[in-house]
């Protein structure tokens, strides 16, 4: 079996990837996460769904010396899924050289290992917040990346572009950079979910505590874009689906199936659904009403984006199983299971 490294394995992703990892049955999987935007309990739901016991090494990323002994003691190592990042827009804005040094420097000692321990392949947690506020949409892979609405989008921007290059002089090397959408959702078994020491700043799990009443009320921000219903539009995909295209995209270079040493794959549904949107949809899945209230725009949100995945269905053999209803379902169970 391949032996995997994951840094930010007790996140949201990083967590639910681990668990579609072992269960592929091709991978040996040690996680790297600090825990500093995760919490614990995470690799004990892991072995719950799964019955295989997860290492987690809490280490800092941007700590090379310690970030090395992990790599040396695990080695041979034949990737790296690297998902270690600060992801809060709101807080990117107020706090941008917080997420440029966190976010570059993580990166920066994960191609550094590559080097060094010889480590072949590489996916990176990407975003289509690289795309910034598109003119035509869908988007593909061809799509050019547009102004930063945010400084977290910006670090993805400089991340991509740090290891196009690394590709470039080190042709043995293989990186897949997975532009993801907008994941939510829960695992199936509702056993593992979307979970942060803080406040959550994402949709779904917003939705979710407003309508289980951890929160008497939620926002929604901005009701005056130029879209159908003046709400903002994304590309929901459930969390299960992001974790299976890092399966797949593994098995991609593994197996040498990429033609280009750095890769790049939207990950998305193809279909933009609004907020309030989706707020709706929770209603009448759930029948249970949300308190909410419209609110004026926040800063960093764009009005609208949606992804045209179909390079990811052709080459990958990827597609999303999961639609709304599952979205929903499975985060409302995992909703009711942590609060037991």
């Amino acid at each position: 079996m391949k032996k995997i490294i994951v840094t930010g394995g007790n996140g949201y992703i990083g967590s639910h990837t681990l668990i579609q990892l072992i269960k592929s049955g091709d991978f040996q999987v040690v996680s790297v996460d600090n825990l500093s935007r995760s919490a614990k309990g995470t690799m004990d739901r892991i072995e719950q769904i799964t019955g295989q016991k997860v290492t987690n090494y809490e280490v800092d990323i941007c700590d090379s010396d310690a970030f090395f002994k992990v790599i040396e003691q695990e080695s041979p190592i034949d990737g790296i899924i690297h998902f270690a990042a600060y992801k809060c827009v709101p807080e990117s804005v107020d706090e941008p050289v917080k997420y440029y040094r966190n976010n570059l420097n993580s990166l920066l000692n994960v191609l550094d290992a590559c080097e060094k321990y010889h480590i072949p392949n590489l996916i990176f947690s990407s975003s289509c917040s690289i795309y910034g506020d598109v003119e035509k949409l869908p988007v593909t892979e061809a799509t050019p990346a547009g102004q930063a609405a945010c400084p977290y989008a910006h670090t993805k921007q400089i991340g991509e572009g740090m290891i196009q290059a690394f590709t470039h002089n080190h042709p043995d090397f293989n990186a897949i950079l997975l532009r993801y959408f907008n994941p939510v959702g829960a695992d199936m078994s509702g056993l593992n979910g979307e979970l942060s020491p803080d406040k959550p700043n994402n949709l779904m799990p917003i939705i979710m505590e407003t309508g289980i009443g951890i929160r008497k009320e939620m926002m929604v921000y901005g009701t005056d874009y130029d879209t159908r219903d003046g709400s903002c539009i994304r590309d929901y995909i459930h969390v299960t689906d992001i974790a299976d295209a890092h399966v797949k995209a593994l098995q991609f270079v593994i197996n040498q199936k990429n033609t280009n040493n750095c890769e790049i794959f939207n990950l998305g549904s193809g279909n933009g659904i609004s907020v309030l949107e989706m707020l709706h949809a929770f209603e009448k899945i759930t029948g249970q009403k949300l308190n909410y209230r419209l609110g004026e725009r926040r800063q960093g949100d764009i009005p609208a984006i949606y992804s045209n995945s179909e390079k990811a269905r052709k080459l990958l053999g990827w597609e999303c199983q999961y639609g709304v209803e599952e979205m929903i379902l499975s985060a409302w169970k995992w909703e009711h299971n942590r609060q037991k």
